[in-house]
């Protein structure tokens, strides 16, 4: 269809005059040689140049070998366009350089008049002299030897004179040229030709771009992401998305400039076609004067007949390059439409390939999130131990967190090997760099095990003696307890890293939970020569006797202790009385059980019980040491 259309393009000059008569004939006055002007020849280069351009945004919006093949195929109809585009101005300056003169004989003024008068007496000189010196040297070569001296003088005359009459004649012709050629506003068709020489010159060259294009087209490495858009993440699915529907937009800007030019050009294509009717009628009417027989008529037709046959060809070589221009336009047009509907198609896939994976995203998370209720509801109904219950809810929200990262990485990176890799040599360098802080975190869990500690716990780390306030993640905080017998807080807080617990030295104490038990031992020298074996039942009844208000209790406990333990242990913890010799006699050693809460009082009860007994037996006051 295309074609059709350039071949009736190309061909509608020859049949205006057959298919359309004017009702008048027009007048005899000289018509506008020129189809544009000046201005409008710049004006036209101007447009097709900056639409040339348009190929580097084409270039730099090519990602993909279909798109490189349509920018080689837009490249290669580019150049031709402005081929075409030169060779119209080139042609229209030539209409008005012809324009000028013609104007310029049809208004002379008494000095170009004197010019032209100069001029033609200088041809007619040249042409007798010429005709002179040709007869001389025709004489001279039939003269004699007396005769040529003078001849050869004779010719070398004429020779010079012809020379003179050359230079005055070529002087004299610039100087019309010049004249003919430069209009009054300054600005002639001398310097419109130089005007589109310096425009050609501005245009880039195309060859090694167009050479490149073709080999990113074959290499295989130039495929777009687009073509394995099932393997992006989300962020480069999106990235991908914008530098689309930026592509879209591109193509649709630069179809706009196209269809821009291509309407000069058809704006432009109606006053040549004008103007080869106008020639064609001329010719008709010349044709129907021909048979006067007047000598001068004849001169004068056969000159306009040469005229109007110059003007027709020039014309013709406007228009014919008008009509492929527009064809190739069109073909231009339609390569950025199949572009377009390619780049648009990926637009589509790409933002759905988004939306799927967005929904899947959001799907996985509410999965994660939902699972993540239904185990905190299932660890309040069924888990009714403190301790457990915080152990199993510190877990979900470790799990928890673990699959959001996991998911959001595998979601939104792309090269998954590549990010296990990243992953792993992060993970390296934080194992080297926070060593300590790891091992905290991994003695946390140690200490919420099942003989680990907890707040309130009263615990004995190292010299350090304190009730448990704070148990975190990387540390826990004690309340130090202080003072002989009853314990009381001192005030201070002590901070311990969770590592203390991997200590190869010091070590962490605490009571079996529920367990408030503690032996503590007594030392007392007995008084010489008195019943050992009777005072020795005499000191465990008093011992008995003060620890009878807290024997159900301490009962109590060491069942407890004899649950945790898997040694044999008795059912009871009592206490006992052992006798050694010592430097200065017989000792008795008191070892007996107490409630750390009351330990303080115990003591201080069975002391005095210890030394009424001691003093039954003997006048001299016993030695008593501390209770340990």
């Amino acid at each position: 269809m295309r074609c059709r259309t350039a071949a009736v393009l190309l061909l509608a000059p020859f049949f205006l005059h057959a298919a359309e008569q004017p009702e008048s004939p027009p007048s005899d006055a000289p018509p506008s040689r020129a189809i544009m002007t000046v201005e409008q020849v710049v004006q036209l280069l101007d447009e097709t140049v900056d639409w040339y351009r348009t190929l580097g945004t084409q270039q730099q919006a090519s990602t993909q070998p279909s798109d490189l093949l349509i920018l080689y195929a837009n490249r290669q109809t580019a150049d031709k366009v402005m081929a075409l585009a030169f060779e119209i101005a080139r042609a229209n300056a030539e209409l008005i350089s012809s324009e000028a003169s013609a104007t310029a004989q049809a208004t002379d003024d008494p000095a170009s008049q004197q010019i032209r008068q100069i001029q033609l007496e200088l041809d007619a000189q040249r042409s007798r002299v010429a005709g002179e010196l040709e007869a001389a040297k025709r004489q001279l070569a039939a003269a004699t030897a007396g005769e040529k001296p003078d001849l050869e003088a004779r010719v070398s005359i004429l020779q010079r004179e012809l020379d003179l009459i050359n230079a005055r004649r070529n002087y004299r012709a610039n100087m019309e040229q010049f004249e003919n050629e430069t209009d009054s506003g300054g600005f002639g068709a001398n310097a419109l030709k130089a005007h589109i020489d310096a425009i050609a010159a501005s245009v880039p060259t195309a060859t090694a771009e167009a050479a490149a294009v073709v080999t990113d087209a074959k290499n295989p490495g130039a495929a777009s992401p687009v073509a394995t858009l099932t393997q992006f993440g989300i962020w480069d699915l999106t990235g991908a998305v914008f530098r689309l529907s930026n592509k879209i937009r591109t193509i649709d800007s630069i179809d706009r400039r196209t269809a821009e030019l291509e309407e000069t050009f058809k704006q432009v294509r109606n006053p040549p076609l004008e103007q080869l009717k106008r020639l064609s009628h001329r010719g008709d009417q010349l044709a129907n004067q021909s048979d006067s027989s007047d000598g001068t008529v004849l001169k004068a037709m056969r000159d306009e007949f040469d005229t109007l046959a110059w003007l027709y060809k020039q014309t013709s070589s406007i228009l014919t390059p008008l009509s492929k221009a527009g064809v190739l336009l069109d073909q231009y047009r339609h390569n950025l439409k199949s572009w377009r509907d390619s780049t648009e198609r990926q637009y589509y896939e790409a933002l759905k390939v988004l939306g799927l994976r967005v929904l899947l995203f959001a799907a996985l998370l509410a999965l994660v999130f939902g699972a993540a209720h239904l185990w905190k509801r299932a660890v309040f109904r069924y888990v009714h131990d403190v301790r457990r219950r915080a152990r199993m809810l510190l877990l979900r929200r470790i799990v928890i967190w673990c699959l959001v990262v996991a998911i959001a990485a595998s979601t939104f990176a792309t090269e998954l090997g590549s990010l296990a890799t990243f992953a792993g040599l992060i993970t390296a360098g934080l194992a080297v760099a926070m060593q300590s802080v790891l091992v905290s975190v991994v003695g946390y869990f140690f200490l919420i095990g099942k003989y680990g500690i907890r707040v309130g716990d009263r615990v004995q780390i190292g010299n350090v003696t304190g009730e448990v306030i704070e148990l975190g993640l990387v540390r826990l905080h004690l309340m130090e307890l202080g003072g002989q017998g009853l314990q009381t807080p001192t005030g201070r807080v002590v901070a311990f890293a969770n590592s203390v617990i991997f200590g190869a030295s010091g070590g962490l104490f605490k009571q079996i939970a529920g367990v408030d038990l503690a032996w503590h031992e007594m030392t007392l020298s007995l008084p010489s020569g008195s019943d050992y074996a009777r005072l020795k039942d005499r000191l465990l009844d008093a011992v008995n006797h003060v620890l009878k208000e807290y024997r159900d209790d301490i009962v109590r406990q060491t069942r407890e202790i004899q649950r945790a333990s898997s040694s044999a242990v008795s059912d009871d913890a009592q206490p006992q009385v052992q006798l050694r010799f010592s430097a200065d006699g017989v000792e008795a050693i008191v070892r007996y059980p107490v409630q750390l809460t009351h330990a303080a009082e115990i003591d201080e009860r069975i002391s005095r019980e210890l030394l009424n007994v001691i003093s039954e037996h003997g006048p001299e006051a016993p030695r008593l040491g501390a209770p340990a």
